[in-house]
């Protein structure tokens, strides 16, 4: 009897072991199904990669970095333009293209 019973635990332990053997071939089925479908619906909604994101996300640092120097840069020069403007201003009067009062070459009048 001790022959059949272990004939009957073998037989019981290699069904197991197949059982076993075939769950973990259709958790490898499932997982590599799910993942394709996963990539295929991120692929349709036109989602980024992560390093391309980095990558923009870099370039905008750098642009925003480029930008702030040429703010500096456009305040310097209408700074100096504007020290200049003025400088002309107080050492000559404006003159202007209508004399005030006279009537000529006033606009509107033939």
């Amino acid at each position: 009897m001790t022959q059949t019973s272990n004939r009957f635990f073998d037989e019981a332990a290699r069904l197991m072991n197949d059982a076993a053997g075939v769950a973990q071939g259709v958790r490898r089925e499932f997982d590599t199904m799910l993942r394709h479908q996963a990539e295929r619906i991120l692929g349709d909604l036109d989602v980024v990669k992560r390093e391309e994101f980095e990558a923009v996300k870099e370039m905008a640092r750098l642009a925003r970095e480029e930008n702030e120097v040429l703010k500096a840069r456009i305040a310097a020069l209408e700074a100096k333009v504007g020290a200049k403007f003025e400088a002309k201003s107080e050492t000559k009067p404006a003159e202007t293209k209508f004399a005030a009062g006279s009537g000529e070459g006033t606009p509107g009048q033939a």
